[in-house]
């Protein structure tokens, strides 16, 4: 192994990257994962197999996910070199899981064909799934959102995002096959399968897993575009709370819904005129509108969104919070960090639990979640079969003009894939869109703008097996692998 070697998995990491969106070069994954593994085969000791793949990981989510600098650094306040080292060691942090699958390569023995053909495919989706569960889940750039647009979207509906992340590195492994001994004949059969499995999914796309259930409704998701900067400034309370009323006057859609905190005061902090006039306007279309504010409940604050109008109100709280954004880990020993360095309004909220009842409204049963909840798949699917649309609403305004928030749509368009459903988006700065059960894009606002975005939506029903199993199958599948390398595996130890 040559010292280039790390040049060129951190290029390929980087390259990953491109598969995301605002690229969308799917089979940009495919070659970059065909690369690190090439590389990874040449390799003598784990040591130097993990820093192959500490270094493709500082490609991949140096460019994919230094963003997290904006938020920092432009919106939090935090010093430029602070929030310089901070995202550097969010990065390096993320690094580690495909350092650690890149490591267990290294110290497991199985027949050269199996190493791309399985081992590394498989170790590489349970590096994914691990970063998905531990210290509360950032599976932000799993390798399967990369294929939204691809024919391998097509198993979404059966094995889930990480199922589609194990295809793309099945996929990668064939290629390097191919490379490396292009006339051997396991190469050769490897190659073949993964064309069906393409070609599969490309047929799958076609397999409708849910039905329509009633009639269209038309709904209006509001993009009030307010600047984060001047989102918790009080002198602006008042034109925001104009402007959205201006907006939902303007509308004559069943279901209107704002974008994550769009009142930034508490519930019961609005005034009561005012509640009052938006509710007597979604009555009169028989229909409801959803607001997104805080609530208190004696000690404790929640990222909620509430609904007034026609049916009786409800709300939900958001369950699944962001570390440091929204709470604070080991808060004797970290609390000085929020609160002596970064700004963030509303940082120490309370959870509102995992099993909360569906939203109730404009004849729609719907799964609410809120910002970067929707990227936990396994959790969106507990809301299922029963909900019948999807409704994510956001504020990607703490990442400015990144990629952030298209990465995010993109994120929302695999859960509309893996439900069946459709997925609204009600965002403050974009992207506010309506994607298709099939993960398509209707409908969508330009970013870093207002306006209303009024489409027809339908409501379906009935299952996919991703939410009858959730992500036991690709479990049970990383499960089978591991048996089938465990029966093939060559003695001791592959490298020293």
């Amino acid at each position: 192994m040559r010292p280039y070697h790390f040049v060129l998995a951190l290029c390929a990491g980087m390259a990953a990257a491109g598969g995301f969106a605002p690229w969308n070069l799917f089979p940009a994954p495919v070659v970059a994962l065909a690369l690190l593994f090439y590389l990874l085969m040449q390799t003598h000791t784990p040591r130097r197999a993990a820093w192959l793949g500490f270094a493709f990981g500082l490609g991949l989510f140096g460019t994919g996910v230094s963003w997290i600098y904006i938020a920092l650094h432009d919106y939090g306040y935090m010093p430029m070199p602070l929030a310089f080292l901070a995202t550097a060691l969010f990065v390096a942090l993320l690094a580690l899981f495909p350092a650690l699958a890149a490591y267990a390569y290294g110290r497991i023995a199985v027949p050269r064909w199996a190493q791309t053909a399985l081992l590394l495919p498989a170790l590489w989706v349970a590096a994914e799934l691990l970063r998905g569960y531990l210290f509360t889940g950032f599976p932000w750039l799993a390798l399967g959102y990369s294929q939204t647009a691809s024919p391998l979207a097509g198993y979404a509906a059966i094995l889930g995002v990480y199922g589609v992340s194990f295809l793309v590195a099945l996929s990668g492994g064939a290629l390097t096959m191919l490379a490396h001994q292009p006339k051997a004949r396991p190469g050769q059969i490897v190659a073949s399968i993964i064309v069906m499995l393409w070609l599969g999914g490309a047929f799958l796309q076609h397999v409708a897993w849910t039905q329509p259930l009633g009639a269209p409704i038309k709904v209006s998701l509001l993009q009030g575009n307010i600047a984060q900067d001047e989102k918790f400034d009080e002198s602006q309370l008042v034109s925001t709370l104009e402007d959205y009323r201006r907006e939902i006057f303007d509308s004559d859609a069943r279901l209107i819904v704002l974008p994550e905190t769009a009142f930034p005061l508490l519930r019961n902090e609005v005034p009561e005129n005012y509640t009052r006039l938006l509710a007597e306007h979604a009555r009169k279309l028989d229909g409801d509108i959803l607001i997104g504010a805080f609530e208190r409940e004696q000690d404790h604050y929640y990222n909620s969104m509430y609904s007034v109008g026609a049916s009786p109100s409800q709300h939900y709280r958001k369950s699944h919070l962001v570390p440091f954004g929204e709470f604070i880990p080991l808060r004797p020993l970290l609390g000085w960090l929020i609160n002596d360095v970064l700004n963030i309004p509303m940082s120490d909220l309370a959870s509102g639990g995992f099993h909360q009842p569906l939203l109730e409204l404009a004849g729609q049963h719907i799964a609410m979640n809120i910002c970067y909840e929707d990227v936990f798949g396994e959790e969106i699917i507990r809301a299922l079969p029963q909900a019948t649309l999807l409704l994510n609403a956001s504020n990607d305004a703490w990442y400015g003009n990144s990629a952030a928030a298209l990465q995010h749509n993109q994120i929302s368009q695999m859960r509309a894939l893996e439900s069946g459903r459709m997925m609204l988006r009600a965002t403050n700065t974009g992207v506010t869109s309506v994607i298709g059960s099939d993960g398509r894009i209707l409908h969508m606002l330009p970013q870093h703008q207002p306006g209303t975005l009024t489409a027809e939506v339908q409501g379906y029903t009935g299952s996919t097996p991703y939410v009858r199993w959730g992500n036991w199958a690709i479990a049970l599948l990383l499960l089978g692998t591991a048996a089938l390398l465990w029966k093939i595996r060559a003695p001791g130890a592959r490298h020293a």
